[in-house]
């Protein structure tokens, strides 16, 4: 039986495409990939992929192998590259030998075992100082004799004016002559606009694709997704009723209230309770708490309103983590699997 999602992230296949091409010319020596590991950061990576592959975008990074072989058909349909951020831990090697993709080799061991299986074309992580993932630096030679397509590092403080950014790349810098690496690649969403020197041979923006805002100099990234989610029941609360668990909103005023479907189990923070959702030209303020489930909307503003009716909330990632005291990253990967995901690629 299929069922219809009450709610759902309408996703803008035209703004994943302009924020990859932005971020592109941004570093224009360099090629631009795309990091898809959690699902695409939540999106929907089959999608994502679909879209970017058509924008001309041709290197993909997911975290696990479990990821890899979700993608494994569009990667191979299409002749992109994938890499697998996690490297290639024992329980790996099997799928690491018949997937079409390469593991980011980020520990003596995973050099070791890769190279006893064969030393077929990898990606190598070498710490600069995010003490993270990564061989050392006097590790390099560990290397010699393995085909590597790509040495990688990671940026700690791309999104601030911190001097780490200069010592990482300089550091970074440094191994090109010690690897016989064909490409290099550094810099995050955050670290492209970092300017010259951070681009390399390939870039690995993840959150500046799907509509976040690290630092200032992204301004032009456009939103991705937003959510809709469908009127349950319309009701009037009475003056001096309240809504919502701890009677946190008393009506001032006998007030048409939209219930909707979408809560905190969506990915809905409590702490967004201060915004709107929009119906037609409507603005409908939240009021009472956010909870698991649902919602309600002080539909004032909206007289025609009623059920079975979609609210829309506009995801403004940089504003929602202000309000939630939480990380853009960690909002939109949370958002739920409850959520039908709807491209529109007009």
């Amino acid at each position: 039986m299929e069922l219809s999602p009450p709610s759902r992230l309408v996703l803008s296949g035209a703004a994943l495409a302009d924020n990859w091409r932005l971020l592109s010319r941004m570093q224009p020596g360099a090629a631009c990939g795309a990091a898809v590991k959690a699902n695409g950061y939540g999106l929907g990576a089959a999608g994502v992929i679909e879209r970017l592959a058509r924008a001309g975008c041709r290197d993909f990074f997911v975290a696990t192998w479990g990821e890899a072989a979700a993608l494994a058909p569009i990667v191979a349909a299409n002749d992109l590259s994938l890499s697998v951020l996690h490297g290639a831990r024992a329980g790996d090697m099997a799928a690491a030998g018949s997937l079409p993709a390469r593991p980011v080799l980020s520990t003596p061991d995973q050099i070791a075992r890769w190279r006893a299986a064969g030393g077929g074309a990898c990606d190598v992580m070498v710490d600069t100082g995010m003490n993270r993932l990564g061989i050392a630096a006097a590790e390099i030679g560990l290397l010699d004799g393995l085909t590597v397509e790509t040495l990688m590092s990671h940026l700690a403080c791309a999104e601030e004016a911190s001097p780490m950014n200069e010592r990482q790349r300089a550091a970074f810098a440094a191994l090109a002559v010690r690897t016989g690496a064909r490409r290099m690649s550094l810099a995050n969403s955050a670290g492209i606009a970092l300017g010259d020197g951070y681009g390399f041979d390939l870039t690995r923006p993840g959150l500046a694709l799907y509509g976040g805002v690290p630092c200032a100099a992204l301004g032009g990234i456009r939103p991705v997704a937003a959510i809709e989610a469908e009127v349950l029941q319309r009701r009037l609360v009475p003056a001096g009723a309240t809504v919502g668990y701890n009677a946190t909103w008393t009506a001032p005023a006998d007030t048409p209230v939209a219930i909707v479907n979408l809560g905190y189990a969506d990915g809905f923070p409590r702490a967004l309770g201060g915004l709107s959702a929009s119906f037609e030209d409507a603005a409908l303020p939240i009021v009472g708490r956010v909870s698991m489930d649902l919602i309600a909307l002080d539909a004032s503003a909206a007289p025609l309103i009623g059920e079975g009716d979609p609210v829309r909330f506009a995801i403004d990632l940089p504003s929602w983590a202000e309000a939630a005291g939480r990380s853009q990253y960690e909002l939109l990967t949370g958002l739920g699997q409850r959520f039908e995901r709807v491209w529109r690629d007009e």
